[in-house]
């Protein structure tokens, strides 16, 4: 049988795949779920307050985070203001700031040891071919 996809090809994939299950996992050991970790992530990053559209950016689609968005507000944790034009910001109320901190605040500080302990050669080859690989499927995906 003919395999279509290259041996390197399937391992990407793959790491792909198994690095989305451990954000994943961690969302619900935290008591989460992933796409209220990736809400939290960005509002907390943006230093308790984000616009919407930075929220759409870390890859969830626009009906997942107005869902999350709506349940977070429900249970007071966010609350959304008026920006610029038609735009709302997301921002944390104190019980987010909190639970953020002691939940999303852990997943960032593992990131950042692990990119720590790389060189900065190794973060920025890493950066830089993932950025790279991205833009030339992104690319190839819109000629389809």
């Amino acid at each position: 049988m003919k395999k279509f996809v290259c041996a390197d090809m399937n391992r990407f994939n793959s790491l792909i795949t198994q690095t989305d299950s451990v954000y994943h996992e961690a969302a619900l050991k935290l008591g989460l779920t992933y796409s209220a970790m990736m809400v939290l992530y960005a509002v907390l990053d943006g230093g308790g307050k984000c616009p919407i559209s930075d929220i759409c950016g870390f890859g969830i689609n626009k009906q997942t985070v107005n869902s999350a968005l709506r349940k977070l507000e429900t249970e007071n944790v966010i609350f959304l203001e008026a920006a610029e034009g038609r735009r709302k910001n997301v921002c944390l109320t104190e019980k987010g700031m909190e639970l953020a901190e002691n939940t999303v605040l852990k997943i960032i500080s593992i990131e950042n040891e692990i990119f720590a302990s790389w060189t900065k050669n190794e973060r920025e080859t890493y950066i830089e071919l993932t950025k790279r690989y991205m833009d030339q499927l992104s690319e190839k995906i819109s000629e389809i």
